[in-house]
């Protein structure tokens, strides 16, 4: 009998992920010597957010951050995403014997970078707008899939077929209803060549840590007070 072949399952596809994140990861510690974090957000749902935190307080005490939401898929955490990159440290909390913290918690101390693609959608394009309409960060990239209308899937026929019926529409000050079937542009248009991925080269991250770095140039991060 011919071997059935199974696609591949979240939990066998997340040692492939965590690689991923990890070399993503170690190239942006290296190009920016260390001040730079490195955060991958593959969907807007509960896998998403929880993925967002894994290592969100390390990279959030860096001096600036490359937020990685290229494929990023569907969900409704968007908006809790933007809230918490759109933190802004001021104050802190010194202690006598541990690090001091920052007030708000969990926010960066410097610029942000967003990557992202045509792969990234509905929740994915959402987000990318949520960031661009606050200010919150630089988008790196290519335009957004364009798919955030929302459907019902209310009605079942008699064969089990499910009848899906748009319900949900979108619309964002300064763009209205266009993020629909054309996504969300990016700040800085970068693509990726076939010779790129051939030699296993990233412009659109190296042109993040980039920018990353000359905003670092333009200003101070947060610190905390010296004592």
């Amino acid at each position: 009998a011919p071997t059935e072949i199974y696609p591949l399952s979240l939990h066998d596809a997340l040692p492939i992920y965590y690689d991923l994140v990890a070399r993503q990861r170690a190239a942006v510690c290296e190009a920016s010597g260390g001040r730079l974090g490195y955060l991958n957000i593959p969907d807007m749902m509960a896998r998403g957010w929880a993925e967002f935190h894994r290592d969100l307080y390390t990279e959030f005490r860096r001096d600036g951050l490359i937020v990685d939401l290229r494929d990023t898929q569907g969900g409704d955490a968007g908006q809790l995403v933007a809230e918490k990159l759109a933190r802004r440290i001021i104050g802190w909390n010194v202690s006598r014997y541990e690090e001091p913290s920052s007030y708000p918690a969990d926010a960066p101390r410097g610029p942000i970078v967003a990557i992202t693609d045509e792969y990234a959608s509905s929740g994915g394009d959402i987000v990318i707008q949520a960031l661009k309409s606050y200010g919150i960060a630089t988008v790196v990239g290519t335009r957004t899939w364009g798919g955030v209308l929302g459907v019902d899937l209310k009605y079942e026929l008699v064969d089990g077929t499910m009848v899906a019926q748009p319900k949900y529409a979108w619309w964002f000050a300064g763009v209205g209803w266009a993020v629909e079937n054309h996504g969300v542009d990016p700040d800085v248009e970068v693509t990726i060549a076939p010779h790129d991925w051939a030699a296993g080269r990233d412009p659109q991250l190296d042109t993040a840590v980039r920018l990353a770095l000359q905003a670092l140039d333009q200003g101070t991060p947060a610190a905390p007070p010296t004592v």
